[in-house]
């Protein structure tokens, strides 16, 4: 293993700070409108353009906010939104040290669109523990495409056998291993060291 690639929602990062769960949670009492509205009218019709890097993210949102809340600005919920979705696996943090402190790069390797892959890297401060980030709105191809996988490799400029990779998602396990990534599935019940042993050359 000469790269770590790490997704983010579900390894590195579980929703709300305070109790991890979903940042819509209390949405409705919070802002005056209901999760299953704004996956409505803006996830389901948009979101898979904006993930991609199709479409921007803003403008969209505002439009829909516009209809189902007028009162809420888009700054206002984008703000509300990364906030309640940055709980950090300070324990998984710490433990992506010590491989990169052997010479491993450690790399983000995420389904996300422009903003929050800058809010994660800047304002949550991600960037401190990583070499890098390769997300989809930014490649072009979100996973479980082998466009995505193949990106990220080459920009990575590894070999697709030299890569390990960590993903909460078993579909995008499935193809990053039909790629040639090593993979692991991640459910958190296994500390990393015990599961990256079987990857990690023996000094």
């Amino acid at each position: 293993m000469k790269v770590l690639m790490v997704d983010v929602d579900g390894v590195l990062v579980h929703g709300r700070p305070q109790d991890g769960l979903h940042f819509s949670t209390f949405l409705e009492p919070d802002l005056g409108f209901s999760p299953e509205l704004l996956q409505k009218e803006f996830f389901k019709p948009y979101w898979s353009e904006i993930i991609v890097g199709r479409e921007p993210m803003m403008p969209r949102l505002e439009s829909v906010l516009c209809r189902i809340a007028p009162d809420i600005s888009v700054e206002v919920l984008a703000a509300y939104w990364f906030k309640n979705d940055s709980r950090l696996d300070r324990a998984f943090l710490d433990a992506l040290a010590h491989y990169r402190a052997d010479g491993i790069r450690i790399l983000l390797a995420t389904n996300q669109e422009h903003m929050r892959a800058k809010y994660l890297m800047e304002e949550l401060g991600l960037r401190a523990h990583v070499d890098g980030i390769f997300y989809s709105a930014a490649l072009g191809h979100r996973k479980p495409s082998e466009a995505f996988y193949a990106l990220a490799s080459e920009r990575a400029e590894a070999s697709p056998s030299d890569i390990v990779f960590i993903d909460d998602v078993e579909e995008n396990i499935d193809s990053a291993r039909r790629f040639g990534w090593q993979a692991i599935h991640w459910t958190g019940e296994m500390a990393l060291h015990d599961a990256l042993a079987p990857f990690v050359a023996h000094k």
